[in-house]
């Protein structure tokens, strides 16, 4: 029996009662315009038709293997893994679209780049049939990808493609422990072997529906993360380092209101001794540290403006608390300033409906 060649590309996916969305994210692989790869797929112990429809599949480049029990996305992506065989890996979740080009500009890319382990791309979000554009920052470095690391996921994990080689390096590829942020997880832990980075141009097309784990699972997709975050600031924080990673996810990262001036006096020290210390370890291209400090920008104001306009802080506390790095002027800053009528209002009434106001 002749072998069948090992592929260039391995793309791994978990697929769990995917029935109306799986067949076309498969068909956005199959049109590929780099036909070198395979399509592992591991179907979690579906309960309606998906392992049908994967199994009358023909093409011979799909790999499809059935789990006999339901473990979850990370144990049906880990056994995805160890049967790929490609020299780079292809995350994909069963309702992601890939855009025809997206293989063959990833993996040039990573030819190009030897010193990258990861690249990912921008994303089109696909929302109630219409295609929004990609979320900020629409450009970045890796100096950057690395300074959103220490706050939350700037990556989608279907948008990514990294070397075979150096995830198998880890202890294991996912970890259970971190379900629903399994994939920060890899990246903290990818990113010890080499440089991770994102290229610009939208290759995915991701789907934003009710069924999608982000929307079902926020609750425990939070735990996990912070438990990341809060390992990578543990010799900075000590004990406090749970408390810190929840203030960055919700607050820094999420973009909600904080409910106190003293919440968001302590998120901005907070803030500024991370950008301060990262700058400090790392020698940064103007470039980079242009980018770095727009987007701290962008995430500080964004915040502030949902909690100036939900009457928990004034725009005064928000321009005081600031930390160092933050720019005073800036697109989300005077959005800032137009809520401060609205905040004022809710202020008042909130007083009036404690009794304070008589």
């Amino acid at each position: 029996m002749t072998a069948t060649p090992v592929p260039l590309i391995s793309v791994v996916m978990a697929a769990y009662n995917g029935a109306g969305l799986i067949e076309d994210t498969i068909a956005s692989v199959l049109a590929q315009d780099c036909p070198d790869f395979e399509l592992v797929v591991v179907d979690d112990a579906s309960t309606d038709d998906t392992l049908a429809r994967l199994q009358a599949l023909a093409d011979p480049r799909i790999r499809v293997i059935a789990a006999p029990v339901n473990g979850g996305p990370v144990v049906a992506r880990n056994i995805a893994f160890a049967a790929a065989r490609g020299r780079y890996i292809v995350g994909l979740d069963q309702d992601d679209l890939c855009h025809p080009q997206r293989f063959s500009i990833q993996a040039a890319w990573l030819d190009a780049h030897p010193d990258a382990v990861l690249v990912a791309s921008a994303v089109d979000l696909l929302e109630s049939d219409k295609i929004r554009p990609p979320r900020a920052p629409v450009r970045t470095t890796p100096a950057l990808i690395a300074w959103r690391m220490q706050f939350g996921n700037p990556l989608v994990w279907s948008s990514v493609m990294f070397r075979a080689d150096a995830a198998r390096r880890l202890d294991v590829f996912e970890r259970t422990c971190r379900l629903y942020a399994e994939d920060f997880d890899f990246y903290h832990r990818l990113a010890k072997l080499g440089m991770l980075a994102r290229i610009d141009q939208p290759l995915l097309t991701y789907r934003i529906h009710p069924g999608g784990a982000s929307q079902r699972f926020t609750r425990r997709m939070d735990q996990s993360a912070g438990a990341v975050l809060a390992a990578m600031h543990g010799q900075h924080f000590g004990a406090d380092a749970d408390a810190v990673a929840r203030l960055m996810l919700v607050h820094f990262t999420g973009g909600a209101a904080v409910p106190d001036v003293p919440t968001l006096d302590r998120l901005g020290r907070i803030l500024e001794q991370v950008d301060h210390a990262f700058r400090a370890a790392r020698a940064l291209t103007p470039d980079d540290s242009a980018l770095i400090t727009t987007e701290f920008g962008r995430m500080w104001w964004r915040m502030a403006d949902a909690s100036v306009r939900a009457g928990m802080v004034s725009l005064d506390d928000a321009v005081r608390a600031r930390p160092a790095g933050v720019p005073a002027r800036h697109p989300s800053a005077r959005r800032a300033l137009g809520s401060v009528a609205i905040g004022r209002a809710r202020a008042t009434l909130a007083r009036w409906t404690t009794g304070r106001v008589r």
